[in-house]
């Protein structure tokens, strides 16, 4: 049977009425005449009245499509105008108590090998003990840096970053209105990168207020204001791109709210506000190839801020729960060994000896998978979530053990001085402690993933002892040792090695990677 078409209905304005093509009909000629016709009749007998009042039925319709497309286009743009007045008002509201931090140190001057050459020991024996005081010393200079803060309360404490601050002698806050004002170094958290200072002046200042990180979601505006490169008050404006970023290799403990908002040289410190105005986190790093923006930045999310800041306040430092195992994440090939369906949780690969999960009865081949009924991301979740329980709080830690989930209740510990994660430790003897301060410990596949140190060598720094020359050094538990006098050292049989070696001549050169960057430290027996 022929397949039939519809007629197309054309509208004319020539008043023959409708127009029907006779190509578009089909089937037998008869009947497309037939069909013709009768609709030609029908259209007909329509008054010239009708007509006219389909025409503008129609033409109506054509009116009202128009105006609701304008109509939709106008709303288009007013959403556009309303977002761009919010970001406009939060940059407003919040730009007075962002302030430019400016810092000074003192470094000293590289000395010139040549002279290094004259600090030999046997020149001292020959020339007699004055020789000495005749070299050339090394001379100290000014060193200056820069990065961003704001003020957190009326009474001016200031939250910034650690490695703005760091070894500073002198701070100076400029405020928004250009006022300079001198300010005090209240506590700094290396492992965080996160410093608070305080200035006096007044009681009245403005600040802004902390929000709510977790409620944050990938997508969202955020807003970024700082002083990059020295220009005051920059705003940046984007979206929140990831969160719980880990394993940057910036910080000790890594937690970051990725963003594609502009962060530059002269940012770290700065605030990432939300579009109401409260802060979500504090602008701390870049990923670059060039030194400048490539779309990627980093801030530390304001609610691990909160309870860094509070013991900040009120103890000059921080004081971090511990629960003493050797963690590693569980990947598919684990997964599968350990009869799990899929990979979830963290494995315990050691405990340490009268740590507080040996206390509690967790023991190595446990995989945790929650704490205080929150479910874990991963290693670096974990070790935050712990680190930022009081010491002496009993936590409830959900586990599979065999193939069964069970909860233990564990009182956190405090994180030992000496940072104690497992792997060998060294003290090359005790009168080395005695004259630098400084003990070492071995770099384990578990702490290199832990710690950042994933593609790094080294031997970790395990205790520092408090007014030691290592600690007037600056140095942490925790940071990579990775040249003792000028050696390479990659195991304590190394330092062990370089140790016998070296002449005792009360000075040790010691290249240290902190995760951010390495540098020379001299230390110098007391």
């Amino acid at each position: 049977m022929a397949m039939t078409h519809s007629p197309t209905f054309i509208l004319t304005t020539s008043g023959e009425g409708l127009q029907l093509p006779q190509q578009d009909l089909a089937g037998p000629q008869g009947l497309a005449v037939k069909r013709y016709s009768y609709l030609e009749d029908m259209i007909m007998t329509l008054t010239q009245k009708t007509r006219h009042v389909f025409l503008l039925a129609v033409a109506t319709f054509f009116l009202f499509a128009t105006l609701s497309h304008a109509a939709d286009f106008k709303d288009d743009v007013a959403l556009l105008e309303r977002t761009s007045k919010a970001i406009s008002h939060v940059a407003e509201t919040a730009t007075p108590a962002v302030v430019h931090v400016d810092v000074e140190k003192s470094v000293k001057a590289q000395q010139m090998p040549s002279f290094e050459f004259f600090e030999n020991p046997f020149f001292e024996h020959f020339f007699g003990p004055d020789f000495r005081q005749q070299v050339p010393k090394r001379q100290e200079r000014k060193q200056r840096g820069q990065g961003s803060g704001f003020i957190i309360n009326k009474e001016g404490y200031i939250l910034t970053n650690y490695h703005v601050v760091s070894d500073a002698d002198e701070i100076t806050v400029t405020l928004n209105d250009n006022t300079k004002v001198e300010a005090e170094l209240v506590g700094t958290d290396p492992q965080s990168d996160i410093a608070l200072i305080k200035i006096d002046h007044g009681n009245n200042l403005p600040f802004l207020p902390l929000g709510d990180s977790d409620k944050m979601k990938v997508g969202e505006w955020v807003i970024a204001i700082g002083n990059p490169f020295g220009l005051d008050q920059t705003v940046t404006v984007g979206v929140i791109s990831a969160k719980g970023r880990s394993k940057v290799g910036l910080n000790e403990y890594e937690n970051f709210i990725q963003t594609d908002a502009a962060i530059n040289p002269g940012n770290s410190g700065g605030p990432m506000l939300n579009i109401y105005g409260e802060v979500v986190g504090i602008n701390s790093a870049l990923y670059s190839r060039t030194g400048g923006y490539m779309g990627i930045g980093f801030a530390i999310p304001v609610n691990m801020v909160k309870a860094i800041k509070d013991q900040l306040m009120n103890n000059g430092k921080v004081i971090r729960g511990w629960l003493g195992v050797v963690i590693q994440d569980v990947n598919e090939d684990l997964a599968q060994s350990f009869g799990l369906e899929k990979a979830r949780g963290i494995l315990i690969s050691e405990v340490q000896k009268d740590s507080p999960a040996d206390k509690a009865g967790i023991e190595q081949g446990d995989i945790i998978v929650s704490l205080n009924g929150v479910e874990l991301k991963n290693s670096s979740d974990l070790r935050n979530r712990v680190a930022m329980v009081v010491p002496g709080t009993k936590t409830d830690v959900g586990i599979i053990r065999n193939g069964k989930e069970q909860s233990i209740k564990v009182k956190i510990g405090e994180q030992p001085k000496n940072f104690a994660r497992g792997g060998k430790s060294y003290d090359p003897g005790g009168a080395f402690y005695e004259k630098y301060g400084l003990s070492f410990q071995e770099l384990t596949p578990e702490l290199a993933e832990q710690l950042g140190y994933r593609d790094e060598e080294g031997v970790l720094i395990g205790d520092v002892e408090p007014d030691s020359a290592a600690d007037s050094a600056g140095l942490q538990p925790g940071q990579l040792i990775q040249e003792i006098n000028k050696k390479r050292v990659t195991s304590l049989d190394d330092v062990d090695k370089v140790m016998k070696q070296s002449t005792d001549t009360g000075r040790i050169l010691l290249r240290v990677h902190s995760g951010r960057y390495s540098q020379y430290v001299v230390l110098v027996a007391e």
